[in-house]
C-alpha cells in the first residue's frame, strides 16, 4: 500500500492525515491551521504523502514548500489544481470546484484571496502567516 492510500484510508474522523514510510500525522484543526502548525514544529514534512478534506491554493503552495510527493483532496479546487501541476506533485481528487468558499458560506476563503497574486511557495507561506497573524489580533 502506498503512503498516499495510507493517509486516504487514516483520513477518517481528521481533517489531514500525512503519511510516510509507516508514520502518520494528524490534526483535527480546519483550513490551514494543521499545515502551519506542522511547519511551525520544525518537523520535517519533505517526501510525505497528504489526505486533506479541502485543498485550496493556500494548502496547495504550503505542501509544494514542505516538499509534500502526492496529495489526495476531498475537496479540491481549480486554483489548488493549478499549483500541484505547476510543481509537479502527484494529486488525486473526489470533487473540483472552482473556488474555496469561507466557513459562513459567503465569499471565497480569507486565504484564498490572500494568496490569489502569488504562485511561489515561500511568499504564500509568509503571506499566510501574516494573515492568520492578522485574524487571530481581531478575534
Amino acid at each position: 500500500m502506498t503512503d498516499l492510500q495510507i493517509a486516504k484510508n487514516n483520513l477518517s474522523g481528521h481533517t489531514i492525515c500525512l503519511c510516510r514510510d509507516g508514520e502518520c500525522l494528524y490534526s483535527e484543526k480546519r483550513g490551514i491551521a494543521p499545515m502551519m502548525n506542522f511547519i511551525a514544529s520544525g518537523k520535517e514534512l519533505a517526501g510525505y504523502s497528504v489526505a486533506d478534506v479541502v485543498v485550496g491554493k493556500a494548502a496547495a503552495l504550503l505542501f509544494v514548500r514542505c516538499g509534500i510527493k502526492s496529495v489526495f483532496a476531498g475537496t479540491l479546487s481549480e486554483h489548488g489544481k493549478r499549483i500541484l501541476q505547476l510543481y509537479g506533485i502527484n494529486y488525486e481528487y473526489g470533487a473540483l470546484t472552482e473556488r474555496i468558499i469561507n466557513r459562513e458560506g459567503t465569499d471565497t476563503c480569507p486565504m484564498e484571496k490572500a494568496v490569489i497574486n502569488t504562485d511561489d511557495p515561500e511568499e504564500g507561506y509568509v503571506i499566510l502567516k501574516d494573515k492568520l497573524k492578522q485574524l487571530s489580533s481581531q478575534n
